[in-house]
């Protein structure tokens, strides 16, 4: 029998597979709401042709001695697991969907390592169609690529056009370098606490807000606005709370792969960190905040970067065996914890596809997502937009924030969004 086909660990999978936590799982969430209903058969046959065409999903982990050099994925000929289910409906299906993807991870061990649950929404989606909640393992792949999957299933199943929409265009502007920023060696700011839950893992709050109004020609875009009403809202709740004053720091996903069906399936994303003096979000000028954050975040995007930078790279090179190496990574991510920055902003725009399932099924009416969101960031910001609305997911580490903490953050950054639309 031939073995069958390995690809060693890219970096970035590496890395998270080397800090893997059970209390706080490495899951991406994703919740898709259709506005009708869907037949399981159907589905599961969709979802699995899908898988099929789009292979680099269908992994697991190879099995290998402590002193390997490489973790390798396994790539599978279709799945090892039956990766659709159908949970029973009811008024709490939903939250305990919710709550599977932020606590369970899909294993490694079995392909795919992602997981669909159906949940009916005649009872949790106040009587509107279907609930799509997927759930992935974040060190085999990320957001964007399981959604082009989704597509694809979408595709097959409903039998009609998923293909992407044109990206957005950038507003031109004369190029100009980025203007004065903190120094990098200044530990940022961290998320001051809250009022924690003794329970580990996550908790999250996903919210529907109007999109946000940008004037015609407006230099900076709706993420630099996003940007900049995360800022605020993060200046403003440690403000409250006392804390030190310290540059922020924002993470920001940068993906420039194709949406199409040739997306390559993975990690694909790298990380930016876009700075924020205190001085700047003290200020009224807003209009120049947001011009400032335009050039910054345009600057970054251009620059050529490693995903998780060069650093990330020497740890992964197989100089060592994986064991050694990944007590060693662990080991400077605690070291490194006050310089990680202070949240994470990743906004993944409008969603490119129609996730059409057919004429049963509709098409998708509200896309959240959900970033992990482990200390010592312990809080994630998740922004998508469907059908001229934008869906943000809150997602915080028990040890550090609570529901009402939750809540409070959610009604803060709506506010700071709209003082961005008065400019």
């Amino acid at each position: 029998m031939t073995a069958p086909p390995r690809i060693p660990f890219p970096v970035v999978d590496e890395v998270s597979r080397h800090c893997r936590q059970e209390a706080e799982p490495e899951t991406v969430h994703i919740e898709v709401h259709l506005t009708g209903h869907l037949d399981p058969v159907r589905l599961r046959k969709a979802f699995t042709e899908a898988l099929r065409r789009h292979p680099r999903i269908l992994v697991r982990e190879a099995p290998g001695p402590w002193y390997r050099r490489r973790y390798e994925w396994e790539l599978t000929e279709g799945p090892d697991v039956e990766a659709v289910s159908f949970p029973p409906p009811g008024k709490d299906a939903l939250r305990d969907a919710r709550a599977r993807a932020l606590a369970q991870a899909p294993p490694l061990t079995a392909s795919p390592p992602v997981r669909l649950e159906v949940v009916d929404g005649a009872v949790a989606d106040g009587g509107r169609g279907s609930v799509l909640v997927l759930t992935l393992n974040h060190t085999a792949l990320d957001g964007p690529a399981c959604l082009r999957v989704l597509a694809t299933a979408a595709e097959v199943y409903g039998g009609r056009d998923n293909a992407p929409a044109a990206p957005p265009v950038r507003p031109p502007g004369t190029p100009q370098g980025p203007p004065a920023v903190p120094s990098p060696w200044a530990p940022p700011a961290r998320v001051a606490p809250g009022t924690p839950e003794r329970s580990p893992g996550n908790g999250m709050l996903v919210a529907e807000l109007p999109l946000p109004h940008r004037p015609k020609g407006s230099p900076y875009t709706v993420n630099d606005q996003l940007m900049v009403a995360t800022a605020l809202t993060l200046a403003h709740w440690n403000r409250e709370r006392g804390a030190a004053r310290r540059p922020l720091r924002i993470t920001m996903p940068v993906d420039d792969r194709p949406r199409d069906a040739t997306m390559p399936i993975g990690n694909g994303t790298r990380l930016v960190d876009v700075p924020f003096a205190p001085d700047e979000l003290d200020t009224a000028d807003l209009p120049g905040l947001l011009r400032r954050t335009a050039l910054r975040t345009r600057a970054l995007k251009s620059l050529p970067r490693p995903q998780l930078g060069h650093g990330a790279a020497l740890l992964t090179a197989p100089w060592a065996p994986v064991a050694c190496r990944a007590a060693l990574t662990r080991a400077l991510r605690r070291a490194a914890a006050p310089w990680t920055s202070t949240t994470l902003l990743s906004n993944i725009g409008r969603v490119p596809y129609p996730l059409d399932f057919g004429e049963e099924a509709g098409r998708a009416h509200a896309v959240w997502f959900s970033a992990p969101a482990r200390m010592p960031r312990g809080l994630t910001f998740t922004t998508a937009s469907t059908a001229g609305r934008l869906h943000l997911a809150l997602r915080w580490s028990r040890t550090l924030l609570g529901p009402g903490d939750g809540a409070y953050l959610r009604d803060l950054f709506e506010h700071h969004l709209h003082t961005t639309e008065a400019t």
